[in-house]
């Protein structure tokens, strides 16, 4: 039978699974839900929700959706003290940034 993962792991250098674990953090970080967000700034439902004026309820029920509206998703990531870009990524194009969301409110 093969082996493991943690088994081919432990058989590199020290050097060699530093980097490994590096770059497995930055790909991890580069996708999280909007709970994983939160958390990673060290924030509770509750704050987020008094920084939006809303319950905590609605952080809960926010955060479990699959589908929001730009303008939500905008608020929530603003009063974290980030902002949001959009990207439109088209294989014969590039990447081009859409513009004019963010102004909008609730």
């Amino acid at each position: 039978m093969g082996k493991t993962l943690k088994q081919k792991l432990s058989e590199m250098s020290k050097d060699r699974q530093k980097r490994i674990r590096a770059r497995a953090k930055e790909l991890i970080d580069e996708e999280m839900s909007l709970r994983e967000l939160r958390k990673a700034h060290k924030l509770t439902q509750k704050a987020v929700a008094k920084k939006l004026g809303v319950t905590q309820d609605n952080v809960s029920r926010l955060e479990a959706r699959s589908d929001i509206l730009l303008s939500t998703l905008s608020s929530y990531v603003d009063k974290m003290g980030g902002k949001l870009h959009l990207i439109a990524e088209f294989p014969d194009k590039g990447s081009v940034e859409i513009k004019g969301f963010s102004s909008l409110e609730n």
